[in-house]
C-alpha cells in the first residue's frame, strides 16, 4: 500500500460521514424526494464528484445510511442483551437506548422509524423486518420460554412491550410530548410489562 492510498482513505472516511450527516438531516427535514444532490453538497461541502464517486447516487446515499444506521442499531442491542439476562431488563434497557437515541440524534430516529423507505430503496425490506426489531422480537420470545412473559402469539406480546413506547417517540418527535422521553420511562415500561407478564 502506497502513500497516496492511505492519504486518500485518510480524506474518504469524513468525506463520506459529512454526506451522510447532511443527507439524514435533509431527509427528514425535507424528505427525499425534496432532496437533491446539489442540496447535499451545499450541505456537506463535498464536491458534486466525489458523492458520485463514493455513494453513485442518492439511493446509494439512502442506502447507506440506512445500513449504517440499522448496523449501529444492531450493534447497541446486541451490547444489551450481553449485559442483561433476563428478558425483563433487555427489554427495559431497549426502549430507554431508544428514548435516549430520540433525545439526543432525532433526525436518526425520525429515518429510522418513519422515513418509507421502500419508497426510495424498493428492494429494501421494511424496517420491521431489519435485525434490530428482529432482536426486539427475540428478546420478548427468550422471556416467553423463561416463563417471564406469558404464552402468546409473539408479534403480539413484542408490540404490547414495544409498542407504546414506539409511540410515545412519535409523539415527541411530533412536538407533542414536552418532557424529555426518559421521564416517561418508568411509567411506560410498567404498563409495557405488566401487560405480557403471567
Amino acid at each position: 500500500m502506497d502513500a497516496n492510498t492511505d492519504i486518500k482513505r485518510t480524506r474518504s472516511k469524513p468525506a463520506t460521514e459529512q454526506v451522510l450527516g447532511a443527507a439524514l438531516n435533509l431527509f427528514t427535514e425535507q424528505g427525499y424526494f425534496n432532496t437533491s444532490i446539489p442540496d447535499i453538497v451545499k450541505a456537506s461541502s463535498v464536491s458534486t464528484g466525489s458523492i458520485y464517486h463514493y455513494f453513485r447516487d442518492k439511493e446509494g446515499i439512502a442506502r447507506n445510511l440506512y445500513d449504517s444506521l440499522v448496523e449501529r442499531m444492531e450493534t447497541s442491542f446486541s451490547e444489551i442483551e450481553a449485559r442483561h439476562d433476563s428478558a425483563h431488563d433487555r427489554c427495559r434497557a431497549a426502549i430507554e437506548l431508544l428514548f435516549e437515541l430520540t433525545e439526543q440524534e432525532p433526525a436518526v430516529m425520525r429515518f429510522m422509524l418513519f422515513s418509507r423507505h421502500r419508497e426510495f430503496m424498493p428492494d429494501q425490506k421494511p424496517v420491521c423486518s431489519s435485525r434490530p426489531f428482529v432482536q426486539m422480537r427475540e428478546m420478548v420470545a427468550s422471556g416467553m420460554q423463561r416463563g417471564e412473559v406469558r404464552e402468546m402469539t409473539p408479534i403480539i406480546a413484542a408490540s404490547a412491550v414495544f409498542g407504546g413506547a414506539l409511540r410515545l417517540i412519535q409523539l415527541r418527535l411530533d412536538g407533542i410530548l414536552d418532557k424529555p422521553l426518559p421521564e416517561y420511562l418508568d411509567e411506560i415500561w410498567q404498563c409495557a410489562w405488566r401487560s405480557v407478564t403471567p
